[in-house]
């Protein structure tokens, strides 16, 4: 079995995998950690399943965050006897990047890309909802030309929340109507259907500028929560990020 952590600006997501097959994940929040902090953190969560450190053969990052990234590669090291191996660093990835500059672009956004190739083929549209919303296209040859990156729908609650006098923070959910017969229900027909739209938006003329019929499947924390309601969105896939690591370790081990 392999451990992966995918490490976000506000969470970090360890998976345990057979192969291909997610066995288990947890969440927990990004913050700088020690060495042995992120160790006992990972053995605990192990642990708290009935599994052993000796179970663990191997391991994989992806990190956007990188003062996170040394202590978890150390402990990975320390407590598990296995060298991770980390997005980013001359990895094979059966993607090419037809970018500006193919070093900007986020490990969490390629490892997206090359599940969703291996899925659904080319082209295709990821939609990533986490800290930021991010959109990244592949063409029909299976290759990253770019996307966008949005604010994320919690970013825009808080700025909301914090740059009014009088708006209270709101709950993140679907509200019943569109139309808002107070405060708090229009400011979660605005968040919400304002930021379906923008989703929408986005992914329709992505669409159009890369020809064919592309796929676009959602994924992150927000996933089901706005790709539910999407009307561009047709496949929602909680564990992209997953397999896309599973796919990588297989490609480099």
């Amino acid at each position: 079995m392999i451990l992966v952590a995918d490490v976000g600006n506000t969470n970090t997501v360890f998976g345990l995998l057979n192969g291909r097959q997610v066995i288990q994940t947890w969440r927990v929040s990004t913050q700088e950690r020690t060495t042995d902090e992120c160790g006992v953190l990972l053995l605990q969560l192990l642990g708290h399943q009935g599994y052993e450190s000796s179970s663990i053969d191997g391991a994989m990052i992806s990190s956007v965050v990188p003062s996170v990234l040394y202590s978890l590669e150390k402990a990975f090291g320390r407590y598990f006897d296995v060298k991770p191996l980390v997005v980013g660093r001359r990895l094979k990835t059966g993607i090419k990047l037809r970018t500006d500059n193919p070093r900007e672009v986020g490990a969490d956004r390629i490892v997206n890309s090359v599940a969703a190739v291996e899925t659904y083929g080319g082209p295709v549209i990821i939609v990533d909802f986490g800290t930021a919303t991010t959109v990244d296209c592949v063409n029909a040859k299976g290759e990253y030309i770019g996307g966008a990156i949005a604010p994320g729908f919690k970013i825009s609650e808080e700025a909301l929340f914090e740059r009014t006098a009088k708006l209270p923070r709101v709950a993140l959910q679907k509200p019943e109507h569109v139309i808002g017969t107070n405060t708090v229900a229009a400011m979660q027909s605005g968040l919400f259907w304002g930021y379906v739209g923008l989703v929408d938006s986005l992914v329709s003329r992505c669409r159009a500028e890369l020809g064919g019929e592309p796929k676009a499947v959602a994924t992150g924390g927000m996933a089901h929560l706005i790709g539910g309601a999407s009307d561009e969105i047709d496949d929602i896939e909680p564990e992209l990020t997953m397999l896309g690591l599973a796919l990588l370790y297989e490609r480099n081990a």
